[in-house]
């Protein structure tokens, strides 16, 4: 007779409610059900370990469906008639400043998991994705210097919302420090589910012509970004001529795509599936064992997924509470060894000492790491390229 599964006895006290709060539908569903998964994993897996405090753990999964106001009215749900003890949710920085002032108002708890533009501080939220210094601007620095083609002219493609906006705006004063004026910076934005590239594609093409080598930083995001690298290879751009560097493209949605004409382009994020790590093997195991289809990648925004409710739940211990203000004392210093291969910490200013990583994309959809940072480097969410910032704290 087979053994039975472990199932272990909670008592009979109320379960912990982690509150999922990603886009199930619409132009973000194609990054963000990977994260609704990398959540749901979680809970499971902390179960079969005996829960949190003796108590077992529940996800309440809503569906804002890439529409921003609905993003705080999903919130409020989850606080006010689920009352959630943490939210693991949002993509793009529209959705979370949609819901920052239902967290703020109700005390509730969010960690965010994707890389941002930085210019934000909650007390009620935690941000385990890259601010522009653990990101954006390492990915220009690569770009200028010799191993990334030592680009003089740079094409900033972005979709027409906030983070690539603000982002955009900290690259152009960095990029103007270096030297490179303003006559040297393409900026073009799209709306979400942008679909017909040829002529933006064109136009950096012609930008690309005028005698310096120039290289593109997207910071497009969700599945506009499929005819962008389709239009990409229909029109010949090659790594070694035009490098693109991307912000919001990973294993997962690469997926989604005939890779072979993108090998060489780039993405900057803070983990590839690709690492080598003991604590990597372990993400990428426990991921197949409870999705069951190996076709199904790990991407950054779920490695800070999984980084964040590891943090949190480390937290819950220490605090021996699921209180909000008792968890976000206790969350501070805490420190995990990522998947990313390095140990990471949460900052007092509620954001991860990460490492920087650049990948160049391969034919099968991976990346091949060709630059990482030796150390991690701890988040600077208020940028010394934005003269208002001039006397704010940064780090």
């Amino acid at each position: 007779m087979a053994t039975p599964a472990f199932r272990p006895s909670f008592a009979q006290a109320a379960p912990i409610k982690i509150g999922v709060l990603h886009s199930l539908s619409g132009t973000m569903a194609i990054s963000e059900t990977a994260l609704r998964d990398t959540v749901l994993m979680m809970v499971e897996h902390q179960n079969s370990k005996g829960g949190l405090l003796g108590r077992r753990l529940e996800a309440v999964v809503v569906d804002p469906a890439s529409n921003w106001p609905l993003f705080a009215e999903k919130a409020r749900e989850l606080l006010q008639v689920h009352k959630v003890d943490v939210t693991f949710g949002c993509w793009t920085s529209v959705s979370r400043k949609s819901v920052l002032p239902v967290f703020e108002e109700l005390n509730g708890m969010l960690f965010y998991p994707v890389q941002y533009e930085g210019e934000e501080e909650s007390r009620n939220i935690f941000y385990t994705g890259a601010a522009p210094n653990q990101q954006a601007i390492p990915a220009v620095e690569y770009l200028m210097g010799p191993d990334g083609g030592e680009a003089k002219r740079i094409a900033l493609l972005g979709t027409d919302y906030v983070y690539p906006r603000t982002t955009n705006r900290i690259l152009r004063g960095y990029l103007n420090s270096k030297g490179i004026t303003d006559a040297d910076i393409m900026e073009e934005y799209t709306p979400f589910g942008h679909s017909d590239w040829q002529g933006i594609v064109a136009r950096v093409k012609r930008f690309a012509g005028e005698g310096k080598k120039t290289a593109i930083v997207s910071t497009i995001n969700g599945d506009a970004n499929v005819p962008f690298y389709r239009e990409l290879g229909n029109q010949g751009i090659k790594a070694e001529d035009i490098p693109c560097v991307a912000f919001s493209v990973g294993e997962e949605e690469l997926a989604g795509i005939d890779a072979r004409p993108l090998v060489g382009h780039l993405a900057a994020w803070n983990y590839f599936m690709s690492v080598q790590s003991p604590a990597n093997t372990e993400f990428k195991n426990l991921w197949q064992a409870y999705i069951k289809n190996p076709r199904r990648v790990t991407n950054d925004p779920m490695e800070a997924t999984y980084t964040g409710f590891n943090m949190w739940a480390q937290a819950v211990a220490k605090a021996n509470t699921t209180a909000v203000d008792a968890v976000r004392t206790a969350v501070i210093g805490e420190k995990f060894a990522a998947p990313s291969g390095y140990t990471e910490e949460m900052l007092p200013n509620h954001h991860l000492s990460k490492p920087v990583m650049i990948g160049e994309i391969q034919a099968d959809g991976q990346f091949n790491i060709v630059y990482k940072t030796p150390a991690v480097v701890p988040a600077e969410n208020w940028s010394q390229f934005i003269p208002e910032n001039a006397n704010r704290r940064r780090g």
